[in-house]
């Protein structure tokens, strides 16, 4: 393999191990013609049924939320009537079991392609559905995870949910695929896990076992050979104490980016920054009621009496659909019909998830805090604050992903109490590029000095008007990056909880002098990569 690889980083983090291969899955036999239909239709709905409740079990397993749906979705496929009726059409033309799953879920699959965005990311699930029922169907197992006998870099085409949740960390250091994207199920499920992971880098299968390779999977860089052994250090542990500060004691606060109360079991953490409330509700055909919202969302406020919790409303649309809030056929969907923007269609959805959080702040010990996704315009955020503020909602923020948002990040800090940059959006609507694109990850990459001057820019309003500013993008796991963020100014970083203690252990060695220099230092680069280099020599 070539000294460097690119792709997309998925999951943030670093390891260095050997590399070994997931084996390939079970192939095809060749076609022959049908005897028994009967016979045929009984071993793919057998298939199908062990496969679900496989799956179902894995599961009921999951420790967190967010595995637990997504695993749940996944058996749900197995289940699908529409799948099922399909494949019995195939098996009565003639085709066995196996290429009866194999030719209904490859229509399946075309119809995600064709229609992009997360939809496609998801043709991955179905891949791994295929697999399993055929292996099944062939009395095959599933190919088993390396055991080279010591820690390893896993190297796949792509990995399926079901696998990605059960990875034994003890062994697995990092992921590197040559397919996916930074939302599939694979990358949403490393970031939750804390699992360095590099997506649709090219070349990745070239990679011969037992090779010694580096990932980095916040830059989405993979380099061969060994690197020169670290000095010993003591990983960073949590010693009861969830604040973040500098090393002369200003405080940064570290909270969590999470999908539901699960997530927080055993973390660290000052409170909540980022509840997604769409992944609970992303299975959904239609809209969630508001019983079904005030019950979910007091699970998580519950878990962190006293504490801050920031619940950002639906984030819909374009790469991460909901079926309840389809805005159908857009030319372009990423510039289109989504975030707060599902109001113009359909503002009742909106209306009774603000009652719903209301309702259930009202009867919790947490500081509640609603934000609003994809806020453009000052106009859009006092309207947004006013619906919250008549709710009984009353500290009210909004994201900063648009440029045009951050440019007037001073008047929009007028009508609403708080920002929190979402880093990962913001580089995609600032530099024109695709976040799903392995091709374009130089320009996604969160040290980029243009984005470091919009979160900038951001911050001194944010002084200004004495109020908080925050990042909750993925980039805010970085150590490095997080004492660069303090140093423009940024007032409390969200990530994954398993991320939080090596952020505590990098803004706690420096002052805010220092990182004041070392964001001045990054803001001067000319590229990415010098701006890692001047706070690395720093």
């Amino acid at each position: 393999m070539p000294d460097l690889l690119k792709g997309l980083g998925a999951s943030s983090g670093a390891a260095t191990g050997p590399a070994y291969r997931l084996g390939d899955p079970p192939r095809l036999p060749r076609p022959r013609a049908v005897t028994d239909v009967d016979g045929e239709l009984a071993r793919a709905f057998a298939a199908m049924d062990a496969v679900r409740d496989d799956i179902g079990r894995r599961a009921a397993a999951a420790t967190d939320s967010t595995t637990a749906e997504i695993l749940r979705g996944q058996a749900n496929l197995a289940a699908d009537r529409t799948l099922r009726d399909g494949v019995a059409v195939v098996i009565r033309d003639g085709l066995e079991a196996p290429h009866a799953v194999a030719a209904v879920l490859a229509e399946h699959r075309a119809a995600l392609l064709a229609v992009g965005g997360l939809l496609a990311a998801r043709a991955a699930d179905l891949d791994d559905l295929r697999d399993r029922i055929v292996a099944w169907c062939l009395g095959l197992p599933m190919p088993a995870m390396p055991a080279p006998g010591r820690p390893y870099v896993l190297i796949a085409v792509d990995l399926a949910p079901a696998d990605v949740a059960l990875l034994d960390l003890s062994q697995v250091l990092a992921v590197v695929t040559s397919a996916g994207s930074f939302v599939s199920h694979t990358a949403i499920l490393a970031r939750a896990r804390g699992l360095p992971t590099v997506v649709a880098c090219g070349g990745a299968l070239d990679i011969a076992d037992g090779t010694v390779i580096t990932v980095d999977g916040t830059t989405g860089r993979v380099t061969s050979g060994s690197v020169p052994p670290a000095p010993a250090v003591t990983a960073p542990t949590d010693n009861g104490d969830p604040r973040g500060s500098t090393a002369d004691g200003h405080r940064i606060a570290l909270l969590a980016n999470i999908g539901g109360a699960a997530e927080l079991a055993g973390a660290c953490v000052e409170g909540v920054g980022l509840f997604r409330t769409e992944l609970l509700f992303q299975h959904h055909v239609d809209p969630p009621g508001l019983d079904e919202q005030v019950t979910a969302y007091e699970q998580v406020f519950a878990a962190m009496p006293g504490r801050r919790v920031v619940v950002r409303t639906f984030d819909a649309g374009s790469d991460k659909p909901l079926p309840f809030l389809s805005a159908g056929d857009e030319p372009n969907p990423a510039l289109g019909i989504r975030g707060l923007r599902v109001v113009r269609r359909r503002a009742e959805i909106l209306g009774t998830q603000i009652a719903a959080i209301a309702a259930a702040a009202r009867s919790s010990q947490a500081r509640v805090e609603v934000m609003a996704p994809m806020v453009t315009t000052v106009a859009e955020a006092a309207q947004f604050a006013a619906l919250c503020r008549d709710a009984g909602l009353a500290t009210v923020g909004v994201m900063i992903e648009v440029p045009a948002a951050a440019v007037r990040a001073a008047q929009i800090l007028g009508a609403v109490d708080f920002l929190s940059i979402g880093t990962n959006d913001l580089s995609q609507y600032a530099f024109a590029a695709d976040r799903r694109s392995g091709e374009l990850a130089d320009l996604l990459d969160p040290w980029q000095p243009a984005l470091l001057s919009l979160v900038a820019l951001c911050a001194a309003a944010g002084s200004a008007a004495g109020r908080p500013v925050g990042v909750c993008g993925e980039a805010a796991a970085d150590p490095a990056f997080a004492v660069v963020l303090a140093g423009l100014g940024v007032t409390s970083l969200s990530m994954t909880p398993a991320a939080v203690p090596p952020v505590r252990a990098a803004l706690a060695a420096y002052t805010l002098e220092e990182a004041r220099m070392a964001a001045q230092q990054a803001l001067a680069a000319t590229d990415p990569a010098a701006a890692r280099a001047a706070v690395s020599r720093f």
